[in-house]
């Protein structure tokens, strides 16, 4: 599985069990909605930036974000 991918099914998984829409979760970290779905679909790259902003509206660190993402890579 390649690195979009991956973050995008962790991205959702966390948002789901965070009990938030796409539309909260992109309100929360200041990006579009549309962004959030690209992203969750495995279509985009985010940046730094991006993971720190959707990380800190889940409430969760950074890094948890990209180490779950590295367990579903393996």
């Amino acid at each position: 599985m390649d690195i979009e991918k991956a973050f995008g099914e962790v991205l959702k998984i966390v948002r789901k069990k965070a009990e938030m829409s796409q539309e909260e979760l992109a309100h929360n970290s200041s990006l579009d909605r549309t962004y959030i779905s690209l992203l969750e679909r495995g279509k985009r790259k985010p940046t730094i930036n991006t993971v720190f902003s959707i990380a800190k509206a889940l409430q969760i660190l950074p890094h948890e974000l990209i180490k779950m993402t590295e367990k579903t890579i393996k």
